[in-house]
């Protein structure tokens, strides 16, 4: 099958682009250091390539994520980074045999790691980023009770999400530092073996973290590709130019079929103007197009687009390689 064979919109990735990001993430952070982040592409096909690459571990945000991963033998080091109030199903992963990790920061959370069964967690901590996590100060408090309780505590994490995009990449380090230096003062009131954190964004400059949970860096979108990483763009929506007009065309692939919260798509050496439910308008600058042609639109955020997709498309150029199931879809 050739690419212009596929329905679009269609998740394109790119193998050989897939393979050298891997591969580079791999010299940066071997090993344990890379703990991948699989809500990035939420395929297990894609997780298998990471785990060969020597990565024993995972992150996951939701409890299906959990599942999915188990289900494909891929669950013997699985870390939930995400409180829940029900961790029932996750009790049953662990009963079948997955190690399952959960991210608690409250005497609510875990409370339903022990009403769920689950037997290990790690403390959240709020580096900075007003989403989950206890102050850096009730971090040891909160381990002694999940210990009385006869829970694992295998250390803290914290998320500096909203330093990802700092630039410059010296300004982005200083930030950093100050929030690894929360996350280091509750690791020691903590204790465990695991200091978790980071991202793509920061994988280069966190040097306080045992683990980085990084995943867009395998498949990449266009605000990452601002920050010079060494990683290429792998992932595309393939779509059909669909109407031409004197100064704009139109390609079907619309807000339906990518993650807008980042902004708009790219259109390499065209314009985008704006997206529609199921439309791209754009002006194609000297793009010489015509109705029928093909063309790929790079995602601002990869994530929430891979999520829209029941598949992606492994390619070589315009040969189509492989069909790797989105299985980890939904909640």
């Amino acid at each position: 099958m050739r690419v212009d064979d596929l329905t679009t919109p269609a998740l394109l990735v790119e193998r050989g682009a897939l393979r050298r990001n891997l591969d580079t993430m791999s010299a940066a952070l071997p090993g344990a250091r890379l703990r991948p982040h699989v809500k990035a592409h939420k395929c297990t096909s894609l997780a298998r390539w990471q785990r060969d690459n020597g990565h024993p571990g995972f992150t996951c945000a939701t409890i299906r994520e959990c599942e999915v991963m188990a289900e494909h033998g891929l669950g013997g080091d699985l870390l939930l980074a995400n409180e829940v109030v029900d961790a029932s199903r996750l009790g049953k992963l662990v009963r079948d045999g997955a190690r399952i990790t959960l991210a608690v920061d409250s005497r609510e959370t875990i409370a339903a790691a022990l009403r769920g069964n689950v037997l290990e967690v790690v403390i959240d901590v709020n580096v900075g980023l007003p989403r989950c996590g206890c102050p850096p100060e009730r971090a040891g408090e909160l381990a002694d009770l999940a210990r009385r309780n006869g829970l694992e505590v295998r250390g803290v994490m914290g998320y500096e999400g909203h330093l990802m995009m700092v630039q410059p990449a010296e300004e982005r380090r200083r930030l950093v530092r100050e929030a690894m230096e929360k996350l280091a003062a509750a690791a020691r009131d903590v204790g465990g073996e695991l200091v978790s954190a980071g991202g793509t964004g920061t994988y280069d400059v966190n040097e306080w973290a045992t683990e980085i949970q990084a995943g867009s860096y395998a498949l990449m979108d266009s605000a990452y590709t601002q920050l010079g990483h060494p990683f290429e763009q792998a992932v595309f929506v393939l779509g059909t130019v669909i109407s031409m007009s004197a100064e704009w065309a139109v390609v079907d692939v619309g807000l339906k079929a990518l993650g807008m919260d980042h902004g708009n798509p790219t259109i390499p050496g065209a314009q985008v103007w704006f997206c529609s439910d199921e439309h791209t308008t754009f002006a194609p600058g000297d793009l010489r197009l015509r109705v029928g042609d093909r063309i790929r639109v790079v995602p601002a955020h990869v994530d929430p687009t891979v999520a829209l997709h029941d598949a992606m498309w492994l390619v070589d150029g315009e040969q189509v390689a492989e069909r790797w199931a989105v299985d980890m879809r939904g909640w």
